[in-house]
């Protein structure tokens, strides 16, 4: 498509050599900008074993497979129907095909026409059932048929009819004559072909150019005429419309049968359109020679293998597609009519000066031999023609393999097969295999058909197929839409300048350049920020949870760019609070040994224990969209929300009497820290490197400590550790926090003004945990007292409430914090604005007609926002009459 649109010259034009010569340069130009995208996402491999299909290595076994294939009997060549795209004037296979339904009548541009002269914007029709007559030989009667594909009449070879329909009894062994060749069409009786009750009941038959055609001309012994040449284009058989695009013939056919007076009319017609899944070309059934493996065998040995759990799939209900695609295998047409790729290790031997010997012939299919080298050509060439090499004429197949062929020898061809080498004995069979669900049958089950045919072994015994990335409206990511993302344009940043020239620079048609440009503007009219790889890592990761595939928005990202600096300004924070602290080597173990732990301490300790067990699980059963939540609730809830705030006062407290809960809190904090980041690191990897250095006591930890978080051990469960007990106690005392600041909230106190508080709680657990950490309370509640179950009298009447469930009630002396008398007018400021719109809103509702005439989705909208207004008027006007009575209150007492 580049080379196509710059210099805009078809390949064809080019030639095969400048062609071929012209990739490579693009590929050596750009063909490191996948691997460079993987680098600066932080991807961990073995740079120096990276593998391109068309390598030498790769090649050899490409070479090596194809005659293994051949001589097992299951490679051969063969003319039969398949689709075309004449687009890439190439064979393609059935899973390449994406198809299109079409309701009715339907107009479709056709990017290999030069557009339809009866449409202002030169589209084409489909979706329509054309019917015209063939007359009947030495008759008056004329038998009228139908076709969603009026060109293809010009290749018509036979009128199928029902043995059994009366209407045509007559008919039996008789002859239509076709109107533009007069070429003696027989009348012939297919039961398996023709519906009675469907149309007129008679089918025209053109073999070369439908698949049930093609399978009724077989049983028949009908002609197979083909009337498109590579491009599309009507043929030599195509009497005067030859050298006519197909749709244009289309046009013409009508026209020309309306003139002969046997154009009968068209209707609208449901159809589905087979495209080509690179090229988008609508395709057609073609005949052609190509070269076929079959794949019945393997196909049941990839499918046993799944059912056997030798093979898993995750998700599995994946497993469905694998047993649909092999379950009902086709042979595989396995040649391209490109130029790029691997040429097909083939070569057609004749004699010098051999007359009326075609390659194209199959009678002379014997000639083509499959070998390993033009040397190994040559030997079988002498021995099949009986001379010596002087007297052999050697060409071979321009043809190449499907892409898919060498990808599919991918785990083991990358390892030096079919060389016995080390690495192939180290390294194959390989254990896991991540990809897209969308080529699960494209190169998933290629893989585990050919390792298990070639090797003898799975290649590997897990699939895992990972969620499909779109854009935020759900479209695939597609180069033909515009709307694919460059990671490296999330991780950098990007200008929507750039954005719109790289559109122009691509291989997108002009006018998909203008609306996909149209599309950049209002995704990204400020083009698209600076996020970093981990924000962009850590997003995706969180959009997994939402479904099987991922919508991409970008708000997202940037938000997650925000966890990135709140995670690098909690860690910094928290290292000033452990900045003369001293890390052991077994600093958890010493930690939860040493007798010092407060019931906070315990908590965080705690719940990094949970943490651990949650990710590792969920790691271990690729649920990596909840690994992320649960690392992501840890950081944000229990490090910063609580620990961090929990421990302030306690390490800002230098002395001696505090010295050994100073120490626990440290030490706590630390090792919560440190761990936190590990468990981060594969999602965030950058970031938690940077962090993870700057902690104290790095270099100090002894012969085992890892110099990078990368080789340090990830962190697991340690039961023992757990605290339910401390951890129920710790939302207990939560609980009240929440009530204190939801108080301060509701009453406007400043941050600054310490209050004092009244808990009334149940007895047993509550009570103990609230009296054993009213420091906590007053820390995160910003309390200058806490009293716990005091006796009623003893609690003042101008108080909020806030009751936080059947056993806890949380109570604020508000007595001089309050200005009642300001608080009453700014609700009553809000209470104006919401009478109008509320009145607005019911006059609407009780008009004249607007139950007849407004339609039951907008009633349920009106209804539904003025049941919020009532209740926003209801609240204000409680909390106008709360403060009223506290007002009241305060003057008595």
């Amino acid at each position: 498509k580049i080379i196509k649109k710059h210099p805009a010259q078809p390949r064809h034009d080019l030639g095969r050599e400048a062609f071929t010569k012209q990739v490579w340069e693009w590929k050596a130009e750009y063909g490191n900008r996948i691997t460079n995208q993987l680098r600066r996402l932080g991807s961990s491999v073995d740079w120096s074993r990276e593998r391109f299909t068309m390598d030498d290595m790769c090649s050899k076994a490409v070479v090596e497979a194809f005659n293994r294939f051949h001589e097992d009997g299951l490679l051969y060549r063969s003319e039969r129907l398949g689709n075309w795209s004449c687009a890439l004037k190439s064979a393609i296979s059935d899973i390449e095909v994406d198809s299109i339904d079409l309701e009715g009548r339907t107009f479709l541009e056709v990017k290999t026409h030069k557009g339809n002269p009866h449409d202002s914007k030169g589209r084409y029709e489909f979706g329509v059932l054309t019917s015209f007559a063939y007359p009947i030989e030495d008759s008056e009667e004329k038998l009228v048929v139908a076709t969603t594909r009026l060109e293809t009449m010009l290749g018509d070879t036979a009128v199928a009819i029902h043995p059994e329909d009366p209407r045509y009894t007559h008919l039996h062994g008789k002859h239509v004559i076709h109107p533009f060749n007069g070429r003696r069409i027989p009348i012939i009786c297919d039961a398996t072909l023709v519906d009675m009750e469907f149309g007129t009941g008679a089918v025209k038959i053109t073999p070369a150019h439908d698949p049930n055609d093609y399978e009724c001309g077989k049983r028949h012994k009908l002609e197979f005429i083909t009337v498109l040449t590579l491009d599309g284009a009507i043929n030599h058989n195509g009497s005067q419309f030859e050298g006519l695009m197909r749709y244009d013939a289309r046009i013409a056919v009508q026209e020309a049968l309306d003139e002969k007076g046997l154009y009968i009319g068209k209707e609208p017609n449901k159809m589905r359109l087979g495209l080509c899944s690179r090229s988008g070309d609508i395709l057609e059934p073609m005949i052609t020679l190509q070269w076929y493996v079959n794949c019945n065998g393997m196909a049941k040995q990839a499918t046993d293998a799944v059912r056997n759990k030798e093979l898993k799939i995750v998700p599995a209900d994946h497993e469905k597609t694998w047993f649909h695609w092999l379950d009902n295998i086709r042979d595989w047409c396995v040649s391209r009519q490109l130029w790029w790729g691997h040429q097909i290790p083939a070569w057609f031997a004749t004699k010098k000066g051999e007359k009326g010997v075609l390659k194209t012939d199959m009678a002379n299919n014997n000639r083509w031999l499959v070998a390993r080298s033009e040397e190994d050509a040559y030997i079988k060439a002498e021995a099949l023609l009986g001379c010596s090499r002087e007297d052999i004429v050697l060409e071979r197949d321009e043809d190449v393999l499907d892409t898919w062929f060498s990808s599919g020898l991918f785990p083991f061809s990358v390892m030096g097969w079919p060389e016995q080498s080390d690495d192939l004995k180290a390294f194959y069979p390989t254990s896991l295999l991540e990809t897209g669900s969308d080529i699960l049958f494209f190169w998933v089950a290629r893989m585990v058909m050919m390792g298990l045919h070639l090797t003898d072994k799975l290649p590997f015994h897990t699939v895992y197929l990972h969620a499909m990335v779109r854009d935020k409206d759900g479209r695939k990511m597609s180069k033909s839409l515009g709307n694919v993302i460059d990671p490296l344009e999330v991780i950098s940043g990007c200008t929507l300048d750039t954005l719109l020239e790289k559109l122009e620079g691509g291989n997108l048609p002009p006018k998909e350049v203008v609306r996909a440009k149209k599309d950049q503007e209002a995704d990204f009219p400020d083009g698209i920020p600076e996020c970093g790889s981990d924000a962009l890592r850590f997003g995706l990761l969180a959009c997994t949870v939402q479904a099987r595939d991922v919508n991409l928005d970008m708000k997202r990202v940037v938000g997650f760019r925000m966890f990135c600096n709140k995670l690098w300004n909690a860690t910094r924070f928290a290292l000033q609070f452990v900045s003369d602290f001293q890390p052991t080597p077994n600093m958890l173990e010493d930690l939860m040994g040493s007798g010092k732990m407060a019931m906070r301490d315990k908590f965080i300790i705690s719940r990094l224990m949970a943490c651990c067990e949650t990710v590792n699980d969920c790691l271990a059963n690729y649920k990596f969209g909840d690994a992320q939540q649960a690392a992501y609730t840890y950081w944000m809830n229990d490090v910063c929300d609580v620990y961090l705030e929990l421990i302030k006062p306690v390490v800002y407290d230098m002395s001696d009497e505090n010295k050994d809960s100073r120490w626990a809190a440290q030490a706590a904090l630390w090792v919560a820290i440190e761990a936190g980041l590990r468990i981060l690191h594969p999602m965030m990897p950058f970031v938690t490197e940077e962090l993870w250095q700057r902690l104290p006591g790095r270099g100090t930890l002894g012969d085992s400590e890892p110099e990078t978080i990368m080789l340090a051990k990830f962190p697991v469960c340690n039961d023992a550790y757990r605290n339910v007990e401390c951890e129920a106690s710790m939302e207990t005392t939560m609980n009240i926090i929440r009530a204190c600041r939801s108080l301060r909230q509701q009453y406007n106190i400043a941050n600054k003004v310490l209050t004092h508080y009244f808990v009334k709680i149940a007895s047993g657990q509550p009570e103990d945990a609230a009296k054993s950490q009213t420091d906590d309370i007053k820390t995160l509640g910003k309390a200058a007292s806490v009293d716990i179950n005091l006796d009623e009298v003893a609690i003042p009447k101008s108080v909020g409430i806030v009751v936080v469930d059947e056993a806890t009630t949380v109570l604020m002396d508000i007595k001089g914090l309050v200005d009642y008398a300001a608080e009453m007018k700014k609700l009553e400021k809000q209470l104006t604005k919401t009478t109008g719109p509320m009145k607005q809103l019911e006059t609407k509702i009780t008009a004249t007609g607007y139950e007849e005439n407004v339609s039951d989705e907008v009633k349920a909208t009106n209804t539904e926002r003025l049941d919020a207004l009532k209740k926003k008027m209801a609240d204000i006007e409680a909390a106008i009459t709360n403060f009223k009575n506290l007002a009241a209150l305060e003057e008595t007492s």
